[in-house]
């Protein structure tokens, strides 16, 4: 693997873009970016200059198919892109994740026409918040009522839709059971000015995600803007992408984004290292044979993460492309790579963090930004610790109701 992959990297001429490939479109983004990172914070938002320089490049619609102008990106390859992007920011990437993977396991479950609609342009953007039972969708003729309140919606001050994952209600108003017997979910798009929306987004991290708190009363909903997502019966589109869940999907670009701000931190802790004579120290820090050690280790650790992950998903696309389907084995062996890289890298940027001393406390630093983001992306359901609990049940061969792959 030549080091410029994932090393500090050279930007681009503008001029160059139309003719480079994804990653590296990505990669000359990342000054960009970098500068942009304070000012995105306090605004919790991507400013307009990051907006146009994704839109430009069409980073909006990697995932979606061909058929609605989208790039119906391989996962590995997509991967790539985002982990570049996070480099320059994680709020960025997080966005640019959310949105992809939210416009593709809606567009893949909708009329083509209706998907063209809503995902036919290269500034069409939707985000949604989490999954809330306090909420209800009403079946009615010609589509649904649906109530409710969402929050964690990453992106939706740059969206022009928003969507909703509502509990099916039946007419006695409780929630309709699924086949599996838990409530029944319906994933909703609207126009993001039909919500009242609440700028309440105050985090540890990612704040210039503006994942913000939306809500609808009674709003009509007609039914060809609704899916039941995941289903394998009801897509509309059938490419290898659609054969892995949304779960995974999600997973694959936040464990990208973990390693692009690891690396970030990393590539951060070297400079410094380079330059800098610790306050106690009797030399520099470059002439440290702990410092010289411990950086070594460090890049070896990402590195591995970086390989681990990338090597998953392209083992994994093989064989979703050559077999036209997707074993519970391959399901099982991206969560479990997805899962354990988002935990590695974050203990890496965290190791950097420390290594920074008092120099990581400061505001005109870029590290005490990265951890705080490295701390918020390592606190999503898609690592949280009991993937390894079901993968481990997996691998055992004990029976198991399988969720998130």
């Amino acid at each position: 693997m030549a080091a410029a992959e994932i090393g500090p990297l050279t930007p681009q001429a503008p001029d160059s873009l139309s003719s480079a490939g994804p990653v590296e479109r990505a990669r000359a983004l990342i000054p960009l970016l970098e500068a942009a990172g304070p000012a995105m914070e306090q605004a919790r938002e991507l400013p307009p200059e990051v907006l146009e320089a994704l839109r430009a490049n069409d980073f909006f619609r990697l995932l979606t198919a061909r058929a609605i102008g989208g790039q119906a990106m391989p996962l590995p390859l997509y991967a790539e892109v985002i982990e570049a992007v996070a480099i320059g920011d994680a709020s960025t990437a997080w966005c640019v994740n959310q949105g992809n993977v939210s416009a593709l396991s809606s567009a893949t479950y909708l009329p083509q026409e209706v998907a063209q609609h809503f995902f036919g342009e290269r500034d069409s953007g939707l985000a949604w918040g989490a999954q809330h039972i306090r909420a209800a969708a009403v079946p009615v003729e010609g589509g649904w009522r649906v109530t409710g309140r969402w929050d964690f919606a990453s992106g939706n001050r740059h969206a022009r839709l928003l969507g909703a994952h509502v509990p099916v209600a039946q007419p006695d108003g409780t929630p309709r059971p699924g086949p599996n017997g838990k409530p029944e979910f319906v994933t909703v798009l609207f126009p993001r000015e039909q919500a009242a929306i609440t700028e309440d987004w105050a985090a540890l991290g990612l704040r210039g995600t503006g994942s913000d708190t939306y809500e609808v009363t009674d709003l009509f909903v007609p039914a060809s803007h609704a899916c039941f997502r995941d289903k394998p019966e009801g897509r509309q589109e059938t490419g290898t992408l659609t054969l892995f869940t949304s779960h995974l999907c999600y997973a694959s670009g936040f464990a990208a984004t973990a390693l692009g701000n690891a690396r970030a931190l990393l590539n951060r802790y070297l400079t410094l290292a380079r330059g800098k004579t610790a306050r106690a120290g009797a030399q520099p820090m470059a002439e440290n044979h702990c410092i010289q050690s411990q950086v070594a280790q460090l890049e070896a650790k990402l590195r591995a993460c970086r390989m681990y992950l990338l090597g998953t998903l392209r083992e994994a696309w093989a064989e979703a492309e050559g077999t036209g389907a997707l074993s519970l084995d391959a399901r099982m062996a991206v969560r479990l790579a997805t899962t354990s890289v988002m935990a590695e890298a974050t203990e890496v940027a965290v190791a950097c963090y420390r290594a920074g001393g008092t120099t990581a406390v400061l505001e005109s630093e870029p590290f005490e930004r990265r951890f705080r983001d490295a701390m918020c992306v390592s606190q999503h359901l898609q690592g949280g610790p009991w993937h390894l609990e079901m993968v481990g049940r997996h691998l055992l061969g004990v029976p198991q109701a399988v969720q998130f792959v």
